[in-house]
């Protein structure tokens, strides 16, 4: 009896496998959702985490941009020390001190360095960078003095100028005194009457190469030196440099302005051939020398 409790149809078969899939599917389902459910509810919980970390960070690096930002700020802009002044005339230095910073500094520098002239504190505003609050707190100490004022102060300043130049103007010699032309600096050629400072630098330039005068008629070698001049003049001792015939090298040789490049090549091909020159004998036989050279450069002449 019992079996026939257990008996179905086939049909009725069908119909409690298909019921018995059904649940183990819905089983199934249920187990998946209960795994699943967790994970995504951990994966929200650490997306809101990060999230909330990259958020402090950014908020961190905002905070620390907005402190350097004032402290270079503070840095740029010195404590102010309010003084009066005139923009025109002013330095970098004492604008600095005013408060200002560099940059504006720079602009006003600039703008002078153009031929740019401030001629009223309001002009003095429109520099770029100034700050409005910052001028408000400059404008009691702007001075800028007044065109005929300037004149003024112009016209004080090259009298002075000139009252200087009358001090320091060089006393002559009186008339009869004598210079030594071989020892006298360029101070105490400037005394003589007639010679100022180009006039005294062209003697001693002449005086260095020639290696000393020997005659006062040799100041008329020199460019603008007339005869006039040679009353002043006397000659103490000789040549302090003489031209080592048998020992200077070309350009030794000629740089004296009484020699060339021929007469010093002339010596040079003696020597290499024929060995040391023994005399002003022997350099009367070359053709580059004549008579008056010969004169001319005898007391500067060695043989050693």
């Amino acid at each position: 009896m019992w079996k026939d409790f257990f008996y179905y149809s086939r049909s009725e078969r069908r119909v409690i496998l298909l019921l018995l899939g059904s649940l183990v599917i819905l089983c199934i389902l249920w187990g998946v959702c209960r795994i699943t459910q967790p994970s995504e509810q951990v994966y929200q919980e650490d997306s809101a985490e990060i999230d909330s970390f990259l958020a402090s960070v950014r908020q961190r690096k905002t905070d620390d941009t907005k402190r350097k930002y004032a402290k270079d700020r503070f840095k740029e802009v010195p404590q102010a020390i309010l003084f009066d002044f005139n923009p025109n005339t002013a330095d970098s230095s004492q604008l600095r001190k005013l408060g200002l910073s560099a940059f504006v500094v720079r602009n006003i520098l600039r703008y002078r360095e153009k031929g740019g002239r401030f001629r009223t504190p309001e002009s003095f505003a429109k520099i770029y960078g100034l700050e409005e609050q910052q001028y408000l707190l400059l404008k009691p100490y702007i001075r800028i003095p007044k065109e005929e004022d300037i004149r003024r102060l112009s016209s004080v300043e090259e009298a002075r100028q000139q009252t200087k130049t009358e001090i320091k103007r060089i006393e002559k010699y009186p008339e009869g005194t004598l210079v030594s032309l071989n020892e006298a600096d360029t101070t105490e050629l400037k005394r003589v009457p007639g010679i100022g400072s180009g006039i005294a630098k062209l003697i001693v330039a002449y005086r260095n190469r020639l290696g000393g005068f020997t005659r006062v008629e040799q100041l008329q070698e020199v460019p603008h030196v007339d005869a006039g001049l040679n009353k002043w003049f006397v000659i103490k001792g000789g040549p302090f440099r003489k031209i080592r015939v048998n020992k200077d090298g070309l350009d030794k040789l000629r740089n004296h302005p009484y020699m060339d490049f021929y007469k010093a090549k002339a010596i040079l091909e003696y020597r290499r051939k024929r060995g040391n020159i023994k005399g002003l004998s022997r350099l009367s036989l070359f053709e580059e020398f004549s008579e008056k050279d010969l004169q001319r450069l005898s007391p500067y002449l060695s043989f050693e």
